[in-house]
């Protein structure tokens, strides 16, 4: 089967068994080099070596709030910005997962906004815990306003509750890095 991926990037989380590892199998096989991670170092060490074996580059690890990228465990709450470079991604096993998954939809992306009660329009770019600046423009990721653009997209509207009160904003553009 060709599925047209060769050369692709992808994370698969809760990958070293079941249905996670049979989709690292069918990645490989195409051609995806692999950023996997699950709970068992010696599961991880197992599946990386099966998997290099089919021709692809493969990293992993067992970091519990780890995800891997380009060859190098990262922290998702402090880069989390770099998540958007991979081409596919797979949820599965737990916490990780999921920051993996919210990170990659909006982390990195620069979002406008206009509030609907005051008309004023604000550029953000969404970005990992450590990096937040709002004096810079640099949102949190765990930030209400972040939190409330997921799945959101340009013309949608978003209601959200800040410690301010609440708050509705028009999406105006999102641009991915």
């Amino acid at each position: 089967m060709d599925l047209g991926l060769s050369g692709k990037k992808a994370i698969i989380t809760g990958s070293t068994r079941g249905i996670g590892r049979a989709i690292a199998n069918l990645l490989a096989d195409e051609g995806v080099d692999l950023a996997i991670c699950s709970r068992n170092q010696d599961e991880v060490n197992t599946a990386v070596s099966e998997l290099s074996a089919k021709g692809v580059k493969v990293t992993g690890t067992d970091h519990p709030a780890a995800v891997v990228v380009t060859g190098r465990v990262i922290q998702p709450e402090r880069e989390l910005p770099l998540l958007h470079r991979t081409d596919v991604l797979v949820v599965g096993g737990g916490p990780a997962g999921v920051v993996a998954a919210l990170a990659a939809k909006r982390a990195g992306a620069k979002v406008t906004l206009v509030e609907e009660d005051t008309d004023e329009e604000k550029t953000w770019q969404i970005v990992g815990e450590h990096e937040a600046s709002v004096e810079r423009g640099l949102l949190n990721i765990r930030s209400p306003i972040a939190r409330a653009l997921i799945g959101k997209d340009e013309g949608d509207s978003v209601e959200v509750r800040t410690p301010g009160g609440d708050r509705s904003y028009e999406v105006l553009k999102i641009v991915y890095n």
